[in-house]
């Protein structure tokens, strides 16, 4: 496969009668990248110029793992920016680590906190070739565009992997589980959670911390999740954080008992529960039902698309 040409730090002069770009700015691992990838091609096709700005490693590894679309049309309408950061230390994955999270990939998690200053000099360059400049960083990227606040025609929305459950678990957490729950939807904590012990190292919890007080510092959140499932926890996303909040996905599926094999004896419980049973019966139409519903949502018409033309009318206004 020929490889994708890159628009590396290049700003193209059509901008100087642009309204709005939009510039993405993915953390550097491949779930993360292959989101905002993906969240650059619905945004195009409201004809909004969207950069995508990375180290030169990853913007290279997104596009040559991108699926769903062309390859060579992420490189013919995306504007890629290939920023430096120091070096690091990169040391192979050890099979022997007490949880299945990539530690090993810690030491460029930290090297990408250094895109700051180059960052903030692209900002600075678009901002004068466009009326508006909107940024949408990972949540754990926040404190690499903290400078936007400088530049008088730039605003920032953080866009979140997960989903907008786990998200306000997170916060309500944080809170001590004190804040009241009022929404409109009926809001169901489920028992008996799984721990997150194993899904993550000190370190890397401590990285996400960092990254938390500078999320205050956006506009808005979008949320990678359909308001068809998860409608009542984007109500309440809204309230604890008192700020706009769109669900535009879902882009990709999530899992649950990572660490258990399956055995043969619970497939079969399962596969007689859903083919010979009232409820599987019932369980089967629900999920029927639901994967219709999701999958419509970004029809014209359908919720989500009706959330990201919100979003494209706020960011146009």
């Amino acid at each position: 496969m020929a490889y994708p040409q890159y628009h590396q730090n290049h700003v193209p002069n059509g901008l100087n009668k642009t309204k709005v770009v939009v510039v993405m700015v993915p953390f550097p691992a491949q779930g993360h990248l292959n989101q905002l990838l993906h969240l650059c091609r619905l945004i195009m096709a409201y004809n909004i110029p969207v950069h995508y700005a990375c180290t030169a490693t990853d913007n290279r590894q997104a596009m040559l793992r991108v699926h769903g679309w062309d390859s060579n049309s992420v490189s013919d309408n995306i504007y890629f920016h290939d920023l430096e950061i120091p070096p690091f230390l990169s040391p192979p994955p050890n099979p022997n680590t007490p949880n299945k999270f990539p530690s090993h990939l810690q030491p460029l998690f930290n090297a990408s906190l250094h895109l700051r200053d180059p960052m903030a000099e692209l900002l600075r360059e678009l901002s004068s070739k466009a009326a508006r400049i909107i940024v949408i960083n990972d949540s754990m990227m926040a404190s690499v565009v903290q400078d936007m606040g400088t530049i008088p025609n730039a605003e920032s929305y953080t866009f979140h992997s997960v989903s907008a459950f786990a998200f306000f678990l997170y916060l309500w957490e944080s809170m001590g589980k004190t804040k009241p729950l009022e929404t409109k939807s009926k809001i169901i904590i489920p028992k008996d959670l799984p721990s997150h012990e194993d899904c993550f190292t000190n370190e890397f919890l401590s990285f996400v911390g960092s990254q938390y007080e500078f999320q205050k510092l956006s506009s808005g959140c979008l949320y990678n999740t359909c308001r068809i499932i998860e409608g009542a926890y984007m109500d309440l996303m809204e309230k604890l954080e008192n700020k706009k909040q769109w669900a535009i996905g879902p882009f990709n599926p999530d899992w649950s008992r990572r660490n258990q094999l399956v055995t043969s004896k619970t497939i079969e419980i399962a596969v007689k529960t859903l083919m010979a049973s009232k409820e599987g019966d019932e369980m089967r139409k629900r999920t029927v039902d639901l994967g219709g519903a999701v999958r419509g949502s970004m029809d014209n018409g359908g919720v989500s698309r009706l959330e990201l033309n919100s979003f494209i009318t706020h960011i146009t206004r």
